[in-house]
């Protein structure tokens, strides 16, 4: 990230703070860093740690910065939106990971012009390990996109989007997927259990398996596919669960299928698309 390039993080709750984190193990300087948040136990951590906070972008007035990350829950952004239009006004861009509001309705409030990143990352950036997908408005900058791909990487990978309607997929694939994952060994825990394993032999195991497999597919070159093949020995057990799994009617694929059309609706609904 260039030396001179300035951030003025608005709202860093657990995403927020995810990036800035990241922003800081990666050598991003705190004097090149403003953070808008009105969480007063919040500021005072933060400046605690050498990084210059106020409770609104309005008290900021003197800082300039390259890019406006905007990290707060959605129903908060129509009561601060108000407050970074002198920053884009002078040419800031806008990185928003606000779900439900498309690049439009920035421009609507802050002028035609405003350059506009719409990211979707997940939770696990909270440990460098997410993955965000991003798309722009036409007039961005090259070095404006090298900028906010910085800025995401500092929570783990990055992929580029060629349409803003891509952002519901994503939005249920990997912005969702966690919780599907999550949701995948609970069951798995509670199955153990009707089986005979006591609670906390069946969620230890339920959360190692599910933890080492993830780390085994991001370790290997071979597909989600393939490492399932090498598990499953012809007429083994595997083989017998997987039969149940893979039912065309009622297994695993044709429901993921009906649950990630669902989130994809929804979010296309919080949108207004």
């Amino acid at each position: 990230m260039n030396r001179s390039s300035s951030l003025l993080l608005v709202g860093c709750g657990k995403m927020g703070g995810a990036v800035l984190n990241g922003l800081r193990k990666n050598g991003f300087s705190p004097d090149r860093i403003r953070v808008a948040e009105p969480d007063e136990t919040v500021r005072s951590k933060l400046m605690a740690e050498g990084i210059t906070c106020a409770a609104s972008a309005l008290e900021m007035a003197d800082f300039n910065p390259d890019i406006i990350f905007l990290a707060v829950k959605p129903f908060l952004i129509e009561q601060i939106i108000g407050d970074i239009k002198p920053f884009t006004d002078k040419g800031a861009a806008v990185l928003s990971i606000i779900a439900g509001r498309r690049i439009e309705w920035f421009k609507d409030k802050l002028g035609d012009k405003t350059v506009v990143f719409r990211a979707m990352p997940n939770t696990p950036a909270a440990i460098g390990a997410g993955i965000t997908a991003v798309v722009c408005s036409p007039q961005a900058t090259e070095e404006q996109k090298q900028l906010t791909d910085r800025i995401l990487k500092a929570c783990g990978e990055v992929i580029w989007l060629t349409a803003e309607d891509q952002i519901d997929a994503v939005t249920a694939v990997s912005g969702s997927g966690p919780a599907y994952v999550f949701y995948l060994t609970e069951a798995l825990a509670n199955a153990a259990k009707t089986i005979g394993l006591s609670e906390e032999t069946a969620e230890k195991l339920a959360r190692a398996t599910v933890i080492g497999s993830a780390l085994l597919m991001r370790e290997s070159n071979e597909t989600p596919a393939k490492l399932r093949q090498n598990v499953t020995t012809p007429n083994g057990t595997t083989a017998a669960a997987l039969a149940v799994l893979r039912d065309d009617k009622n297994g695993f694929d044709p429901l993921m299928v009906q649950a990630v059309k669902a989130a994809k609706q929804r979010s296309k609904e919080l949108s207004g698309a």
